[in-house]
């Protein structure tokens, strides 16, 4: 592990975390508050998060991190599957010391948030889902296919888009072959019961109308599928629907994620 700056739990810290084949680029600001980790969209990267993290200020430990390939410092890795991603999470914390934490994720990140959660009952303080973690199945052959000729067309420019961290160190088929595993997670029959039975504190940030790669209405359709979820488990409610879209929700709306980390903070420190 390197550092740019000393390692204490009173300082920022910032260096690599080996894991696996390869090593994550990570942020901890340090300090005694609650332990916050901040899990990115799918090809996103730390620094989305950093409104976020303003707003909830310094009382509050920080800790974010670049996924396997994402980012400027991250490295590439042979696995880039769910699994690795919730793997890392664990990697991440260790490396940090830190035994109990609280999850925020974004889209994709907030699939994983919730399965860590789910899996980690002891050491979740609780979760916020933002725009993400729905069950609803969106995916089937024809979705497929639009997804891999979708990132078939966007592979001749994305390796331009890599230097600056805005694109990921992964190839066209890569980058399809995770959105589709992410389709199959979603799937009610996949995702339900990773809802279903978790036990700590949840809160989702909900986003309104479309946003890039969506047709219609179908992402506040598959929204919907949450009611059925906070009916079967009263540990999970939506706590809030915003105005802003998937893409924008985490720029415009830092103000009613960071008081959805306040209400689950304040609902393990009173007891579940």
């Amino acid at each position: 592990m390197t550092k740019n700056s000393t390692s204490s739990t009173n300082s920022t810290w910032t260096g690599m975390v080996p894991v696996d084949d390869t090593a994550l680029a990570v942020t901890d600001t340090g300090g005694p508050g609650i332990p916050v980790v901040y899990l990115n969209g799918q090809f996103a990267t730390q620094g989305y998060w950093r409104r976020v993290v303003a707003e909830l200020g310094t009382g509050w430990r920080h800790i974010t991190y670049d996924e396997r390939a994402r980012g400027k410092k991250s490295k590439r890795s042979a696995d880039y599957s769910f699994e690795a991603a919730v793997r890392d999470v664990d990697a991440v914390l260790a490396a940090r010391g830190v035994d109990r934490a609280l999850v925020v994720g974004w889209s994709y990140g907030a699939f994983v948030g919730a399965h860590w959660a789910g899996r980690n009952p002891e050491r979740a303080l609780g979760a916020v889902l933002v725009d993400g973690a729905f069950p609803y199945d969106w995916l089937d052959e024809a979705m497929e296919q639009r997804i891999r000729k979708l990132f078939r067309r966007m592979s001749w420019f994305l390796p331009l888009l890599r230097p600056t961290g805005l694109a990921p160190r992964m190839t066209a088929e890569q980058q399809a072959n995770s959105n589709i595993e992410l389709g199959r997670l979603s799937r009610e029959r996949e995702l339900g019961p990773v809802l279903d039975n978790i036990t700590v504190p949840v809160r989702y940030v909900v986003a309104s109308g479309t946003s890039f790669g969506s047709r219609g209405d179908e992402q506040e359709r598959i929204r919907t599928s949450l009611d059925a979820v906070t009916a079967r488990n009263p540990n999970i409610r939506i706590g809030a629907k915003v105005a802003s879209n998937h893409g924008a929700i985490l720029r415009k709306e830092f103000p009613a994620i960071a008081e959805a980390v306040r209400e689950v903070a304040a609902l393990d420190r009173v007891g579940r």
